[in-house]
């Protein structure tokens, strides 16, 4: 990928933000039930993640739509798959007993290259910005950041 001349070229996350303008975070709380869970996948229309989040609505972990899959749908897996992961993830009962702790998040005040890189490193599509209490604020897809880097390299890409 070309890269942008300078960070300032590309920006920092609360310009994305703030472009991007208030959409629905998809997310549900650590007691919720693969139901709910089901549900709020099926509700939102631009991701492909869940962030779990406690009473206090702080991030504690993500839940992504591969991960829902295997857990619901885990009889249909192939048969050489690690039989121990699979009855750990039909044997869960909420969001906080199969999500992945300690995921990648960001905040406004960081680069937009610097987080497009982490996210590429770690091979993240979608990544939830926090503010300083770990509360999620905005959610910024991979797709987003196609759509800035568009926009800022005009129409010759490369």
């Amino acid at each position: 990928m070309a890269r942008a001349k300078n960070k300032r070229d590309f920006g920092k996350i609360g310009d994305l933000v703030e472009e991007l303008g208030q959409r629905e975070i998809p997310a549900v709380y650590e007691r919720a039930i693969v139901g709910e869970i089901i549900d709020a996948f099926v509700k939102s229309h631009h991701s492909r993640v869940l962030y779990v989040v406690d009473e206090e609505a702080r991030l504690k972990g993500v839940i992504s739509l591969g991960n829902l899959i295997r857990h619901v749908f885990f009889l249909y897996h192939d048969p050489y798959v690690d039989t121990r992961n699979l009855i750990s993830m039909a044997i869960s009962q909420t969001a906080k007993d199969f999500m992945q702790r300690e995921p990648l998040f960001c905040v406004e005040s960081d680069d937009l290259e610097d987080v497009l890189q982490r996210m590429i490193k770690h091979n993240v599509k979608e990544i939830p910005v926090l503010d300083d209490e770990k509360r999620i604020v905005a959610d910024l897809t991979m797709v987003d950041l196609l759509k800035r880097y568009k926009h800022i390299k005009g129409p010759e890409l490369f």
